[in-house]
């Protein structure tokens, strides 16, 4: 299913958007190392239900995953990269943190994920990861608009994140978003220009580049849910919602400042 929006449906979308980014900066100013993944998750929990909004993820139950989420937030760490569940664990100093975050809000939904680390050490190669999946963002987000195909959008964060020698697993990628988190079309995070669905004004487009540091196979967890590097390496994973409209893409999940 490939939802459109109404133009009178678009400040709805905005509105979960900048919810959905308050949040993840909100945690990330939260998460230091000592801190626990499920303190993130309650956090989490406590703020969705503060802004009168839903989690997208605690009742999902796709056929990738072991029964229901059952939880607010996904938390993956340095060689976890999707889909991670909270589970009590402190972070350590250095530790590579992707959180990703899916809310619904007014009936419209928007997804968005950082990757960040904790602490004061800085790993000059989880840095380096970390920036080619935002710069891949961003290359993804400047190839969308009206008009433009997604295989465009593939084909830009494909080239960010093969230039910076990483390879791309295509098992998950992108997605569209609307009154549910996880619509058609899927956008490969690598793929050739001038393909796929058209883009029109009104769409929600999920976009998420991803990678680990020298595998493109994953591996699943014992707790059914959480994606893994098959190597143990590191990931990094960053992720924006986006509105087509007559113009080009506005970012609806772009951070502002930290909320106390």
């Amino acid at each position: 299913m490939i939802e459109i929006l109404s133009p009178t449906e678009l400040p709805r979308a905005k509105e979960t958007g900048a919810l959905v980014a308050g949040i993840l900066q909100t945690l990330k100013s939260r998460s230091t190392f000592g801190t626990n993944l499920l303190d993130i998750n309650r956090w989490a929990r406590d703020m969705i239900a503060e802004a009168g909004a839903l989690s997208c993820y605690v009742d999902y139950e796709p056929s990738f995953g072991r029964g229901p989420f059952g939880h607010y937030i996904c938390t993956s760490v340095n060689d976890a990269v999707l889909h991670g569940l909270p589970y009590d664990y402190p972070l350590a100093d250095g530790d590579l943190l992707s959180l990703d975050l899916a809310v619904s809000k007014g009936g419209v939904v928007a997804d968005s994920a950082i990757s960040f680390i904790v602490g004061d050490s800085k790993p000059s190669e989880s840095v380096a990861m970390i920036d080619a999946t935002e710069r891949a963002l961003s290359a993804g987000i400047a190839a969308a608009g009206p008009g433009a195909r997604i295989g465009d959008i593939s084909h830009a964060i494909g080239s960010v994140l093969s230039a910076a020698g990483y390879s791309i697993n295509t098992e998950f990628g992108g997605h569209g978003v609307g009154s549910t988190m996880h619509q058609d079309p899927h956008i490969s995070n690598t793929g050739r220009p001038g393909r796929g669905y058209r883009l029109r004004p009104g769409l929600l487009l999920a976009l998420e580049p991803w990678v680990m540091a020298d595998t493109a196979e994953l591996v699943t967890d014992a707790d059914g849910w959480t994606l893994r590097s098959a190597t143990g390496c590191r990931t990094a994973h960053s992720e924006h919602t986006i509105a087509i409209t007559n113009d080009g893409a506005e970012v609806l999940t772009l951070p502002k400042r930290a909320q106390p």
